[in-house]
């Protein structure tokens, strides 16, 4: 056999083979695919009432979804309603409060000045307490001097009754001289006697000498016993006991008198303010 024939040879013998097994694969598979057709089949139809289970399911699912939200819509609203509620009853216990902690300030406010008004009334009240005691006091010291001055009015009732009477008296006596002066032609004036008489023990001062050292005016008057015709001593005790002169008395006032000098000063010594006067020169 040729070179050719025997590759002809083999490849029929090729093609045999190829053939066997494309009908033995043909052949497997026809077989085999009936089976699982029908086996696709049962998934389909299980699919199928798997997928109507679940699209039940789903539109449990749904309901159920749509029932909650209702129901969270009704919660969510419900939930808005109190907030909204509780945010007005917030505001207005906010309120409360401001009108509470208003009203409290007022009222400590009220209270401090109360306090501070009771504190005064207090011690006003105290003050006028003592007031009332010290008054109460006064008056139990004034009715006491009342009644000592009571007695004494009566005392000086008695005694210027007795004074009235013996005035009178007196008085019908001076009369009765006076007549006698006149008919024995004597003055009845007092203060003619009194310059006759003798000056009282007394002692003064120069206050004022005048431009001719004549006239002086002293620091004792008519409260000391000084009438007008009362001669004094004048003299001089610094830089040593010195003798002046004498004055007289020409004008009298309670507390001073004006006095006139007699026969002039001693070697015409100038008279000064401070040397002194008395009715008698023990003091030189």
């Amino acid at each position: 056999m040729t070179f050719v024939g025997k590759i002809l040879v083999i490849m029929i013998m090729a093609f045999a083979v190829l053939f066997l097994g494309i009908s033995t694969v043909v052949f497997t598979t026809a077989s085999n695919w009936k089976a699982e057709t029908e086996k696709q089949r049962q998934r389909v139809n299980e699919l199928d009432r798997k997928n109507r289970d679940a699209i039940e399911l789903v539109k449990e699912r749904d309901e159920e979804l749509k029932k909650a939200r209702l129901e969270h819509d009704a919660a969510k609203k419900d939930l808005q309603n109190r907030v909204a509620s509780l945010e007005d009853e917030i505001k207005r216990l906010q309120a409360d409060v401001t009108t509470t902690r208003g009203a409290l300030e007022t009222a400590q406010t009220n209270t401090r000045t109360a306090l501070d008004e009771a504190d005064a009334r207090r011690k006003e009240t105290d003050l006028i307490r003592e007031q009332k005691s010290a008054v109460e006091k006064q008056a139990n010291e004034f009715k006491l001097r009342q009644t000592e001055l009571v007695e004494k009015i009566r005392e000086l009732t008695r005694q210027l009754e007795t004074a009235v009477t013996n005035n009178k008296d007196l008085r019908d006596r001076v009369d009765r001289l006076g007549v006698a002066l006149r008919s024995a032609g004597l003055s009845d004036d007092p203060n003619h006697y009194k310059s006759l008489s003798a000056p009282p023990p007394v002692q003064g001062e120069v206050a004022r000498v005048d431009r001719r050292n004549q006239r002086v005016e002293l620091t004792i008057g008519s409260d000391d016993g000084l009438v007008p015709g009362h001669e004094l001593y004048l003299y001089r005790t610094m830089p040593r006991p010195q003798y002046l002169g004498k004055v007289r008395i020409i004008s009298v006032d309670p507390d001073q008198a004006v006095g006139q000098v007699v026969g002039g000063i001693l070697h015409g010594i100038q008279i000064q303010e401070g040397d002194h006067v008395s009715t008698s020169l023990r003091a030189l």
